[in-house]
């Protein structure tokens, strides 16, 4: 308007009355100098016209003019302020002054108020709309046909021909920013600047802040990395203007910046200029040149200029062109499908945040990197899963106790504390869930929120990072991913007592997850192993009745082969139960829940050196129905011995064999397989023979799984019994930190599984090595840190009971390709289901339905100003610790792939460091006392990536430490793998950095300055 204002005068003062809409003397509220605080009511003389609002310098209706409103982006309301019956006041966007009006009667303010707010282009648009409805409702014909305005990017046509639309995260246009001979007004001083991209599409009149460029400093012919990208979502058209607004930041820390100059291009420029080059110059507020800007379209595909179609479509549209394998199939195009598109990925990921930069490399072309930040589902999808197989093993476990019957005063007592307990749990457990699944609301658990109850089991900041290179002279496109998420620790809880490494130290066998050996002693915790051996007491149980019953359903259909081998497999799994139960601790156990019943007295020896009992169970004792009395099984009604128990099993398997041994040496006779059943009667006389001796077994079976289950969780009752004050408290502490865990490296195992299905070596390793998950920890081992890691080190560990398999999925919608948890604590299963195109590329190993296993290892080095405390305070003996067991445990790993498969191990590049010499410099390093050693952390990275393992990189909240240790391992990765130039890698470094700046302003609980 600075170019019209004579024009604008001209109407204001010379146009007459019925020229304008509306006309009148209006109160502004207004300061009486610009310099004062005190406001003043001055009188003017207003005229509307459209949506401009001129004001004169009196009330005189001739008076000079003064200014003008445009009244777009704003909001019109009565106001009762400075007179609530006579007062409005005008509210525009992004202005926090507020413009007071006041008329001199109440009916002036009700008719400058409607003129007021009908006067803006969108109220316009927006009645032209409402009266088209109206006509086309009453008429049936729209009163306004025409074709689409001509000039619109129609980019979803090459998708159309093959059937796909494009998402609207997908980019359509990017450019490359350069300039020249900037201007300040110093000529000593060289800026530091960045580009601002604004754009507008006709007839629409208010820019629209796109992005901006990262800041190159001290030098007046800045070349920026980073492109500016046009997504489908944008709605360009050819008619879209673009500007370029060029800023100089004279201080970061304050954000003390002005703008050097602008300039500004419609869309269609680029497209017809020759090479798709456009110069232009960049002009200051006077108009003046203060330098020259240069901007250079790529092809999305490669780095030559795009080209673009000269002919108008049919439909009179400009076509840009667009790589056409974006559209390709998943199947063809399955490894490196968008986060927006891939079923799968797009089932967990959402709010992806794009950014990207073109690279030179030492070969002189250019590399296409493509940044993507996206929130995952699973941060409360997993935990909702975990928390629902909890409550089921709280309340499974309350069952348990409740069914040992009759105790002593004392154990009564300890079981009464222990049902309070598990029902606190079940209940605290019940609300967190209700909590989870009610939620609404962003798909992560921002550090705000991290000591907040109702998102405990969540972890917190959970991202995937994903990094894209492409070089298309030499077809390279690599995918590099890291899952970023903060410190995996009980927050709610505190830390004031340390963490559960420390808390657990003095009960580590009681929730250890590996047990003690079966000659211990009996005062020694065996908790661990007690659950292991009703895990797989239970498990047999269930083999000897499946076996049993295929045993019938031979007999029955008088098949003497079937009959042998189902035979062979009961007699197998009927052994190993008794050898199973005949387990020292088992008996152990045994004896002291018989100890603890109310009618309990010892034995004691006779003369003749036998025992004698004094007094016996109770007869409704369920081990006092059988007992095996020479050639058969009698009822008793004294209690049972635990060896009498074992015997009646053992006895029941033999009478079994002896009579299929009888039945299968001769064949059956002809009258038998010939003769048609009678009605009724539907068993064999083969099956009637062994019916009897068939339930015999199977209730023996079942009688001793059920000494074993009470007496097991006797055992388990007197385990807890010394420590159940704290119990409630390290339980649901370490089910919090579990949950976090496990639902960071069930979204890296789905990414990698996904972006590595047509890798055949890592499918081969999955199955016979397992995967390999690194966890880089940026904890500082001092105050609160110190005892996160401890919450850290003991989930982590407990991932080792974490087993993976792969299903088909029922269809393709979300719900159904989201993962399923199943089992216990002791043992998560976790489910991934696949489309069926995807699932038939899996080797015949893993669709048999495998079990694949993970080797989870952790390394951690403090990096800030707290570690510096750890190092000269403090104590660093638990980092140095856990660095060096978990080097174990990935040479281990290491070995293992080797072993398994020798011929694609080792296969480097000629310009890398050999697995073999990375694992002796991390074994190095990790033995050797050095401040701030991220070498350790660099070197296992890399290790894990040669070894195709999933990377999860965390701090505190998963923010700044976080930032700068991704950002550095992705230009390592870009300089190491992709050649990129050295001289250029500090600021591609910042510019990635700026990026994550610019992810931390948008985060609700996090504030920094607007220049990063």
């Amino acid at each position: 308007m600075r170019y019209n204002a004579r024009e604008l005068m001209l109407i204001a003062s010379e146009k007459p009355s019925y020229f304008f809409d509306k006309e009148g003397v209006l109160i502004f509220r207004e300061r009486e100098h610009f310099w004062k605080t005190k406001a003043v009511n001055v009188e003017r003389w207003c005229r509307l016209k459209g949506n401009l609002l001129f004001y004169m310098k009196s009330k005189n209706k001739f008076s000079s003019p003064l200014g003008v409103f445009v009244l777009e982006r704003c909001t019109i309301s009565s106001s009762t302020f400075p007179d609530p019956e006579l007062s409005l006041k005008i509210q525009f966007e992004l202005d926090p002054q507020v413009q007071y009006l006041t008329t001199v009667s109440q009916e002036d303010r009700d008719t400058w108020l409607a003129a007021l707010q009908n006067s803006s282009i969108e109220a316009l648009r927006g009645r032209f709309e409402s009266l088209r409805g109206t006509i086309m409702a009453k008429t049936g014909q729209d009163p306004v046909p025409g074709p689409e305005p001509p000039g619109l990017l129609n980019v979803n046509e090459p998708a159309e021909r093959l059937g796909i639309h494009l998402h609207p995260d997908e980019p359509i246009l990017e450019l490359s920013l350069a300039c020249s001979e900037l201007i300040t007004p110093r000529d000593d001083r060289r800026p530091n600047s960045f580009v601002q991209v604004s754009y507008v599409t006709p007839p629409g009149g208010f820019w629209t802040k796109h992005s901006q460029s990262e800041i190159i400093e001290a030098t007046s012919t800045p070349l920026f990395m980073t492109t500016v990208v046009f997504t489908a979502g944008s709605r360009l058209t050819v008619n879209t203007r673009v500007k370029l607004s060029v800023w100089d930041v004279k201080d970061r820390a304050t954000s003390t910046m002005y703008e050097i100059g602008s300039a500004m291009f419609p869309v269609k420029d680029i497209l017809h200029a020759n090479d798709h080059r456009l110069h232009l110059p960049l002009k200051s507020s006077e108009a003046n040149t203060v330098g020259y800007i240069t901007i250079l379209s790529w092809e999305l595909s490669d780095k030559t200029p795009m080209p673009i179609s000269r002919s108008p479509s049919p439909s009179n549209k400009r076509v840009l062109a667009v790589d056409e394998s974006l559209f390709e199939p998943v199947s063809s195009n399955a490894k490196y499908c968008s986060l927006s598109r891939d079923v799968v990925l797009k089932a967990l990921y959402e709010s992806t945040t794009t950014k990207t930069y073109r690279f030179p490399t030492t070969a002189g072309s250019t590399l296409s990197v493509q940044e993507f930040m996206a929130e995952t589902k699973l941060s409360f999808h997993i935990p909702i899963q975990l928390l629902k197989i909890l409550i089921d093993e709280e309340k499974q476990q309350v069952v348990e106790l409740e069914d040992l019957g009759k105790l002593t005063p004392h154990w009564e007592q300890v079981r009464k504390s222990l049902l309070d307990h598990h029902l606190h749990l079940v209940h605290e457990y019940t609300e967190a869930l209700h909590g989870l699944q009610t939620y609404r609301g962003p798909a992560f658990k921002a550090s705000c929120l991290k000591e907040d109850k109702r998102f405990e089991f969540v972890p917190l900041n959970l991202h995937l990072q994903r990094m894209r290179v492409q070089l298309l002279e030499e077809e390279i496109d690599n995918v590099y991913d890291i899952v970023t998420v903060g410190a995996m620790a009980a927050h709610t809880v505190g830390f004031k007592q340390g963490g559960l490494k420390k808390l657990l130290s003095s009960h580590e066998d009681v929730y250890s997850p590996k047990g003690s050996g079966s000659g211990s002693s009996p005062g020694q915790s065996h908790s661990a192993k007690a659950r292991d051996l009703l895990s797989s007491i239970q498990a047999l149980k269930t083999q000897i009745m499946y076996y049993s019953e295929s045993l019938m359903r031979s007999a029955k259909d008088l098949a003497p082969g079937d009959m042998r081998r189902a035979l062979d497999s009961l007699t197998d799994k009927t052994r190993q139960l008794v050898t199973v139960c005949e387990d020292r601790l088992l008996d152990y156990a045994i004896h002291s829940l018989k100890a603890a019943r109310p009618d309990y007295i010892a034995t004691t020896p006779n003369d003749e050196g036998d025992s004698v009992t004094l007094t016996t169970g109770t007869e409704d004792d369920p081990t006092a129905k059988w007992t095996w009395e020479g050639d058969s099984f009698k009822p008793r009604t004294s209690h049972s011995s635990w060896e009498d128990t074992l015997m009646n099993v053992d006895k029941s398997l033999d009478c079994i064999i002896k009579k299929v041994d009888q039945m299968t040496q001769q064949e059956p006779p002809a009258n038998l397989i010939n003769r048609t059943p009678k009605k009724g009667r539907k068993t064999s006389e083969w099956s009637e023979a062994l019916y009897p001796l068939q339930q015999t077994l199977t209730q023996c079976v079942s009688l001793l799984t059920e000494k074993v289950q009470q007496s097991l969780t006797f055992l388990l009752l007197q385990e807890t019994s010394c420590v159940s004050s704290r119990l409630q408290e390290l339980q649901n502490r370490r089910d919090v930190v579990f949950s976090q865990a496990l639902s960071a490296v069930v979204a890296g195992f789905i990414t990698k599984l996904r972006t590595s299905l047509n890798d055949e070596n890592f499918l081969r390793q999955l199955y016979l090595v397992g995967l390999l998950v690194h966890y880089e920890s940026l904890l500082s081992p001092y105050a609160d840190e110190l005892a996160m890691l401890e919450d850290m080190v003991v989930g982590i560990n407990d991932l080792r009971n974490v087993t993976f398999k792969i299903v088909p999925a029922s269809s393709t919608s979300t719900h159904d390709l989201l993962p399923v948890l199943t089992g216990t604590r002791t043992g998560i299963n976790v489910r991934i289901p696949l489309p069926p195109g995807l699932y038939g590329l899996l080797p015949a190993e893993i669709r048999s339905g495998m079990l694949l296993r993970i080797q989870p290892v952790l390394f951690t080095v403090g990096i800030n100003e707290k570690a510096t405390l750890a190092e000269k305070f403090g104590n660093t003996s638990l980092q140095e610790i856990v660095n060096i067991e978990n080097f174990s445990r990935l040479n281990s790993y290491y070995e293992q792939y080797m072993e398994m498969m020798p011929a694609s191990a080792d296969i480097d590049q000629p310009h890398q460091t050999r697995l073999a010499g990375l694992l002796q410099f991390l074994q190095n390093n990790v033995h050797i006392r050095k401040s701030k050693n991220v070498e350790i952390l660099q070197q296992s990275a890399e290790i894990c990536r040669r070894l195709n393992g999933v990377r999860i990189t965390g701090c505190k909240s998963a923010k700044d430490r976080t930032a700068m240790s991704v950002t550095l391992e992705q230009c390592t990765v870009l300089q190491l793998e992709h050649m990129m130039a050295p001289q250029i890698f500090t600021n591609a470094l910042d510019c990635m950095r700026r990026f994550w700046c610019e992810i931390l302003m948008l985060s609700p609980d996090y504030h920094v300055a607007p220049v990063c």
